[in-house]
C-alpha cells in the first residue's frame, strides 16, 4: 500500500516521480526533498545526520573556546597551535578503524564510533593539564572522524546516484547546526559553571540517542551483498587486506585522494581553527561577538552544504570543487587581513566554500572506489587529512614567534588548496553515475 506522504500532491500520473513530504528536521531554507527519493532514503539521511551534528559541535567547541582553553593551561598562541597539531593527529587511529567497516559492516563501526566519540568528549571537560587534554581529545578525534566518514559511506551506498550529492550535502548541512549550537553556548562561556569545560559535557548527548540509532540504522544493501567476501578472510589479514588491495589496484586514485586530503587540511585547518582566537586577540572581540558571527553569518555554511551538493549533482564534481578550492585562499586573505568590521561579511563565503567543498570531496572519495574498498578509501583520505592539518598548525606555530599575529602564516597555508584544484582536473567525472558504474571505471583504470 502506498504511503500518501510519499506522493507529491497533485500528481496526475502515478508512474511519475514523486516527492516525499518534507520531514520535520528539514528547514524550509534548505529547499525541498528532491523528486524521486523514497521516504526511507530521507529518513536515513535524517538519522545518520546526527553524526554530522555532533561532529560539528565537537569541532565548534575546540575552535571557539580556543583562547579560554589555552589560557587555562597557560599557553601562548604559538604553543596552542602545536597542541592543535597533536589533537589533529588523533585522527590517525581512525585510519586503522575505518577499514574494519569493509569487513565488519558500516553499522557496527558507525554505532561504536558514536559511543567512543561521546564518552571521550565528556571526559575532555575534566582534563587538568594540557597533556591530559591532548590525549583525551586525540581519542575523541579518532571516533569523531570514524563516525562522519562511515556516515558518509552509508548515505553514498544507500541513495540513488543522481541524489547522492544532495544526501551527503544534507549530512553536512544538519551537521552545521551542531556548529551553531556550540557557538551559541560559547556566548555564555564566562557565565557557565566551570567555563569551557561545561561545553564538553554537553557533547555527551549522543549517548541518549544510541538506542534509537541502533534500531533505525541498518546495514547497507551494498555491503550485505559483499558480506560473504568480506568475512572470507579472518584475523589480521582481514584487517590489512582492504588496505593492500586498494593500494595495489588503484594506485593513481589512492594518490589523488592523498593529495586532496593533505592539501585541503593543510590549507583550511589553521585558517578555520584559529579564527576565534585571532579575532579575540587581534581585534579585541568578546566571546559573544564571535558567537553572534558564527551563528548568523554561519548560516551560509548551512546553505552551502546542500547547495554545493546539488550543484555537484547537476554541473559536475570537478567544476564545483575547482571553483571552491581555487577561491579559498583569496577569501582567507580577506578574512585575516581585512578590517574588523568586515570579518563577519567575509566569514559567510568562507564557511560556504569550506563546508560545501568538503562535502563534494567526501562525495568524490566515496565514488572513486568499489564497495570492498570504499570505507578503506575514506580512512586513507582521513589519514592524509590528519597529517595535513597537523602539519598546518605546526607550521603556523613554527613561523609565529612570541606575540606575533598568526595571520601571515595562516593565510600562507591556505594557498595549498590550489593543489586540490589540479587533482580534480585530472580525476574522472563521477556525477550521475551509480556506484557500480564508478567501480567498473575504477577497475578499468586499475587494469590500465
Amino acid at each position: 500500500m502506498q504511503n500518501p506522504h510519499d506522493v507529491k500532491q497533485g500528481a496526475a500520473n502515478p508512474d511519475e516521480p514523486v516527492r516525499v513530504k518534507r520531514p520535520w528536521w528539514l528547514p524550509h531554507f534548505l529547499g525541498r526533498v528532491p523528486v524521486g527519493l523514497e521516504a526511507r532514503h530521507v529518513s536515513l539521511v535524517g538519522v545518520v545526520a546526527l553524526a554530522g551534528f555532533f561532529e560539528s559541535y565537537d569541532l565548534s567547541v575546540l575552535s571557539a573556546a580556543l583562547k579560554q582553553i589555552r589560557e587555562s593551561f597557560d599557553l601562548s598562541q604559538a604553543d596552542m597551535t602545536f597542541l592543535l597539531a597533536w589533537v589533529r593527529l588523533g585522527a590517525f587511529p581512525a585510519f586503522l578503524v575505518l577499514p574494519l567497516a569493509d569487513r565488519l559492516g558500516r553499522r557496527r563501526v558507525y554505532l561504536g564510533a558514536i559511543l567512543g566519540m561521546s564518552l571521550a568528549t565528556v571526559v575532555s571537560g575534566f582534563a587538568q593539564t594540557a597533556v591530559q587534554f591532548i590525549v583525551i581529545q586525540t581519542v575523541a578525534r579518532t571516533f569523531v572522524v570514524a563516525t562522519i566518514a562511515t556516515a558518509t559511506v552509508i548515505i553514498a551506498e544507500e541513495l540513488p546516484a543522481k541524489h547522492r550529492g544532495w544526501g551527503i550535502g544534507m549530512l553536512g548541512a544538519i551537521g552545521a547546526f551542531g556548529y551553531g549550537l556550540g557557538a551559541l553556548l560559547y556566548a555564555f562561556v564566562d557565565w557557565l559553571p566551570y567555563g569551557w569545560r561545561a561545553l564538553y559535557v554537553v557533547g555527551g548527548l549522543p549517548l541518549f540517542f544510541l538506542p534509537m540509532l541502533s534500531r533505525r540504522v541498518s546495514e547497507t544493501k551494498r555491503f550485505e551483498s559483499t558480506r560473504a567476501e568480506a568475512n572470507h578472510v579472518a584475523g589480521l589479514a582481514g584487517f590489512i587486506d582492504p588496505l593492500i588491495s586498494m593500494f595495489k589496484k588503484f594506485p593513481g586514485r589512492s594518490a589523488a585522494i592523498a593529495v586532496m586530503g593533505f592539501s585541503v587540511a593543510l590549507g583550511v585547518g589553521p585558517a578555520f581553527g584559529l579564527l576565534s582566537d585571532f579575532v579575540q586577540t587581534t581585534h579585541g572581540w568578546k566571546p559573544s561577538s564571535y558567537s553572534l558571527m558564527a551563528i548568523v553569518a554561519g548560516i551560509a555554511g548551512v546553505i552551502g552544504n546542500p547547495a554545493m551538493g546539488w550543484a555537484a549533482d547537476r554541473v559536475g564534481r570537478r567544476p564545483v570543487s575547482m571553483l571552491a578550492f581555487g577561491l579559498f585562499p583569496f577569501i582567507a586573505f580577506a578574512l585575516y587581513f581585512g578590517p574588523s568590521v568586515g570579518v563577519a561579511f567575509v566569514w559567510m563565503p568562507f564557511v560556504f566554500i569550506l563546508t560545501g567543498g568538503t562535502v563534494v570531496m567526501r562525495t568524490v572519495t566515496s565514488e572513486l572506489f568499489p564497495t570492498s574498498n570504499r570505507n578503506t578509501a575514506m580512512g586513507f583520505m582521513t589519514l592524509c587529512e590528519t597529517f595535513g592539518a597537523a602539519a598546518g598548525f605546526a607550521l603556523v606555530g613554527l613561523y609565529t614567534t612570541g606575540n606575533e599575529s598568526i595571520a601571515p602564516a595562516a593565510v600562507a597555508m591556505s594557498t595549498f588548496t590550489f593543489l586540490t584544484v589540479f587533482v580534480y582536473w585530472l580525476l574522472p567525472e563521477t556525477a550521475g553515475r551509480e556506484l557500480e558504474e564508478t567501480s567498473r571505471l575504477a577497475d578499468s583504470d586499475a587494469r590500465g
